[in-house]
């Protein structure tokens, strides 16, 4: 006999949430969050993690995308200078700052959700399945060798995946977040990646 769904589960009110995530965004972005989700649950999967966490905050990473800088601003208020001029990278903190006002109350959710622009704060494998997500998903064309290592080895694709943001923003002068710094920086203390001066 199959058992009603706990209202604890995870997914146990998946649709509501679709629904607000797609009033939420524009089409296309709709389109790259149901990809993520299916990429972050299928990344779980094959890690043997919680993929029903991991879809449903692939499901909600980009809620607050689409929001004016204004209204970013006013949900994430700058914690360092690169947060005031460059608000887009506070999606992830005013998406959370919104599930939050709604409800919600996953934490492992909310932190994937906060930490999808920046990098995992420490271990957290929910978070990195979404992150690695996010950026090699199929419709971005790009980082399918991030995609593929994912399946096998998460945290050498959150350590490529993090390592090439740094390096990238590095060449081209541009600054990097200090949560992502503190991400590279906690993937070498674990030997994911080799210790260096980024």
């Amino acid at each position: 006999m199959i058992q009603a769904r706990s209202a604890l589960h995870p997914l146990a009110q998946l649709a509501q949430w679709q629904s607000r995530v797609q009033l939420m965004v524009k089409a296309r972005r709709y389109d790259h969050v149901l990809r993520v989700a299916e990429l972050a649950r299928a990344i779980a999967a094959a890690n043997h993690l919680d993929a029903d966490r991991a879809y449903l905050a692939g499901i909600l990473h980009d809620i607050a995308r689409d929001l004016p800088d204004s209204e970013l601003l006013r949900l994430a208020p700058p914690e360092v200078p690169i947060d005031s001029a460059h608000p887009l990278a506070l999606h992830g903190r005013a998406a959370r700052t919104l599930l939050e006002r709604w409800g919600y109350r996953d934490e492992v959710v909310l932190r994937a959700v906060e930490d999808h622009t920046t990098g995992p704060r420490s271990h957290c494998p929910v978070s990195a399945c979404v992150y690695v997500a996010d950026v090699s998903e199929p419709g971005r064309g790009v980082n399918e060798d991030i995609r593929e290592l994912a399946m096998v080895d998460l945290e050498g694709a959150l350590a490529q995946a993090i390592s090439s943001k740094v390096h990238y923003l590095q060449a081209r002068g541009i600054p990097v977040h200090p949560r992502t710094l503190s991400a590279y920086r906690a993937l070498q203390a674990r030997g994911a990646l080799p210790c260096g001066d980024a």
